[in-house]
């Protein structure tokens, strides 16, 4: 089975954790009789911190914080810079601004950066990060993660959660939250159709798509009957999720490159799938999420965030059908895109930088990280943190499924100028549906994206 299961995931960590712990090792005195026995010797670790910053000089200093939040998250975050700013022991004091969104965030750091208004720590898009990166705005957080007083264990955190925020050499930011963008699947009428496990690959998933959407052709209703295969859905990380399980992907080297031939075969493969109405289009009336609990559609996308939305709507309208989060099925490893923001400490004094990191690594405390999930439904930033969450799993079993999968996680390409490019992405892959270009003209949407994505990074 390609599928691998949260208990192995977790095993794994932990054994890999063991393995880079440090071991005490004494000196054997020597055995020849006349020989003089020496004092035993342990080896020594380091635990002092190597940032140069005396924790006195910490006390009363205030640092500011920019978050792209509103609501729910807004909320439970300013509740915890009141939980630090009353139970630190250093006195550091946290001032929070919320930016609305990401967009606006991006707009007013970049416009504060040359400026001593700009904030200390900002929780930011990680491509954002990399722009600042370039800029030499940002501090690298390699020295706060290593530090022997300071530091926390790297290897606490999913390896695909820490790549996005590598740059060369240097922690640009460190995971603040992360999703990502699965398919969801009917068990249940899966199984009336004929089929008892999720697609194995590609083929699989249009053979199931196809036919759900012959089953409806054989009700009476007639305006379902282009339905019941897989609802279209263009996000820039649903169409980078398919040319991946294609074998594809939108880098060679420094360079964008969209038309090849696995990116040809990833859009054909799509367009053939509506082209059969095995795949089909909302109206902007129509909620995916309703269409899935009504057995309209096999197969949604969704992200990690929108699961209770989807077992609420089950809820509402009395469906008892089991349904799953899957990944992208691919003919050798499935696909799922892991994304999500980070913290960024952007460069200033040697002890804002170093308040700004204590404040960080609080957060990922699993007292905390336990907290952001039961409120956001997003994936826990620290392994351990699963320990917290025995509960939450029982009553979210999708969410469960979607930890399971972690290891076949990718992250989107680690380059500043993908805060256009993935826009560029999600333009063209509509394009191809808005005016239906035919699946044998794929390749020439490919070489306009390429073309247009290589201008914008000139």
């Amino acid at each position: 089975m390609k599928k691998i299961f949260l208990l192995l995931f977790i095993t794994s960590i932990l054994f890999s954790a063991c393995a880079a712990g440090n071991t005490t090792s004494t000196a054997k005195p020597s055995t020849t009789p006349s020989a003089t026995i020496k004092p035993q010797v342990e080896s020594t670790v380091e635990t002092g911190s190597r940032l140069a910053v005396n924790k006195e000089t910490l006390k009363g200093l205030e640092i500011t914080v920019w978050t792209p939040w509103y609501g729910i998250e807004s909320t439970l975050f300013d509740s915890f810079v009141a939980d630090f700013n009353a139970q630190n022991e250093w006195g550091i004091n946290v001032t929070v601004q919320s930016q609305v969104n990401f967009s606006n965030l991006y707009e007013t750091v970049t416009a504060s950066l040359p400026t001593a208004e700009k904030p200390d720590l900002v929780i930011a898009l990680p491509e954002h990060a990399l722009e600042w990166n370039a800029d030499d705005f940002v501090t690298d957080l390699t020295p706060y993660v290593n530090d022997p007083e300071f530091g926390i264990d790297s290897n606490d955190i999913p390896s695909v959660f820490l790549e996005q925020d590598i740059s060369e050499d240097i922690r640009v930011a460190i995971p603040a939250q992360r999703t990502a963008n699965f398919l969801l699947w009917n068990e249940t009428w899966a199984s009336t159709l004929g089929f008892n496990s999720i697609p194995a690959d590609p083929q699989d998933f249009r053979q199931q798509a196809c036919r759900a959407q012959q089953s409806l052709q054989k009700d009476e209703a007639a305006q379902n009957d282009f339905m019941g295969g897989w609802v279209v859905d263009t996000e820039p990380a649903t169409a980078y999720a398919w040319l991946l399980a294609f074998d594809g992907g939108v880098l060679e080297g420094n360079n964008y490159r969209f038309l090849k031939p696995n990116n040809i075969d990833a859009f054909k493969f799509l367009r053939e799938l509506s082209e059969t109405s095995c795949a089909w289009q909302t109206t902007s009336e129509m909620d995916p999420v309703a269409s899935f609990v009504d057995r309209e559609a096999l197969f949604i996308s969704a992200t990690l965030e929108k699961l209770p939305t989807v077992a609420r709507a089950f809820a509402s309208a009395n469906n008892t059908d089991t349904w799953k989060v899957i990944p992208y099925p691919a003919e050798n490893q499935d696909t799922l895109i892991v994304y999500g923001s980070s913290y960024v400490i952007l460069d200033s004094t040697d002890e804002s930088q170093l308040a700004a990191w204590l404040f960080v690594r609080w957060l990922l405390e699993n007292e905390q990280d336990a907290r952001w999930v039961e409120a956001t439904h997003l994936f826990p930033v620290r392994t351990s943190t699963i320990d917290l969450l025995a509960d939450y799993e029982k009553t979210h079993p999708q969410w469960a499924q979607a930890i399971s999968f972690l290891p076949q996680g990718e992250v989107q390409p680690q380059a500043a100028s993908w805060r256009r490019v993935k826009i560029v992405l999600g333009d063209g892959f509509r394009h191809m549906y808005r005016v239906s270009t035919p699946s044998g003209q794929v390749a020439a949407i490919l070489a306009q994206m390429q073309s247009t994505a290589n201008d914008l990074v000139k």
